[in-house]
């Protein structure tokens, strides 16, 4: 079921509406705000932009923390374990929880609300389970519009989790603050299943499941990574990347790790990159908003779906080179 059938034919609340639920930290309304947003009907478009807008000046007072890391590594686990330490200790933390979207039905599990039953009861915590759409990157094309919507509900912690490693994973450093991966024991094997460009954009590597009888073999993988990490060229201007382990299930680690996120991002503002990088992600997101938009506006155009199957068939019979049946359709387009 897509995200656009999710809500009624009309919204139910107002702009103002969700604006005052949001500050008053409402997680009804911030649930319901965020289904307008990933909503694409064309009803809910506008007026999801409007609460954006209205939203805005709430906005961008959180730590953005991106969670990405090979399948079986504990990213729910951990995010659990850690978003509970927080919560406990008085911190408004929200999990915005991508799950994979299937090719063929476009359904998803959506199923971390179940994995981190303990957090998704805390009071001060919000668990948000979104499928990718198939969207690349591992999240939502609109996981950016619900951080802003935490934000504006008060959340300090927006810790968004990605649907797995791969390649297309790194567009989880394009609206966190930091990002760490999480990796299993057996540093040689498990770089088979993470891609040097993955690597290259975490600011550090927590090695999971460091208790019992695995706990030694964890805490050697992290040594590996340590030498790995030195090798590569840091993500982060002024920042080392760093390995460390941790236990889910016996919370060995999880306060050093959230010391470290701290002295993160002491460093990062002390030094102007903290803001400098936010402001490169706002930048960013502007120009591929652009061309989701253009590409969009593309393949709806009449004039181009009127002669698209004579060109493509054109292409595969290989009477007409690619390069020039796109050029066909595009001026085409730009006709219209």
């Amino acid at each position: 079921m897509t995200s656009s059938k999710w809500i009624k034919k009309t919204s139910p609340f107002s702009i103002v509406e969700y604006a005052e639920g949001l500050k008053r930290n409402d997680r009804a309304i911030l649930a319901k705000a965020i289904t307008l947003i990933e909503s694409n009907h064309p009803n809910y478009v506008n007026q999801g932009q409007q609460l954006l807008k209205e939203i805005l000046p709430n906005t961008g007072n959180s730590l953005r923390i991106g969670i990405t890391g090979v399948p079986g590594a504990g990213k729910s686990s951990f995010i659990e374990n850690l978003g509970t330490m927080l919560c406990n200790t008085g911190k408004k933390v929200a999990v915005l929880a991508i799950d994979p979207s299937s090719p063929l039905s476009s359904g998803s599990i959506l199923g971390d609300k179940t994995r981190m039953e303990k957090l998704s009861r805390h009071p001060n915590a919000f668990i948000r389970p979104s499928p990718t759409g198939g969207s690349l990157g591992g999240v939502h094309r609109k996981t950016r519009e619900a951080i802003l919507l935490c934000e504006a509900a008060g959340f300090e912690i927006i810790i968004v989790e990605t649907v797995g490693v791969g390649q297309s994973e790194v567009s989880i450093s394009t609206m966190t603050d930091i990002v760490l991966l999480l990796a299993i024991t057996g540093a040689g094997d498990d770089l088979q299943g993470i891609k040097k460009g993955i690597l290259e954009i975490v600011d550090s590597i927590i090695v999971t499941k460091a208790d019992g009888e695995n706990l030694q073999k964890a805490l050697e993988t992290k040594s590996e990574y340590k030498q790995i990490l030195r090798l590569l060229y840091p993500r982060t201007k002024g920042w080392k990347p760093q390995a460390l382990a941790c236990s889910s299930f016996t919370g060995y680690g999880i306060k050093e790790i959230w010391e470290l996120i701290l002295q993160f991002e002491k460093e990062t503002k002390k030094s102007g990159v903290f803001l400098t990088r936010r402001q490169q992600q706002t930048k960013d997101w502007l120009k591929s908003t652009i061309f989701e938009q253009l590409e969009y506006s593309f393949f709806q155009n009449e004039n181009v779906k009127s002669v698209w199957s004579e060109i493509e068939q054109g292409v595969i019979q290989g009477k007409l080179p690619v390069t020039q049946a796109a050029n066909q359709l595009m001026k085409i387009y730009k006709n219209t």
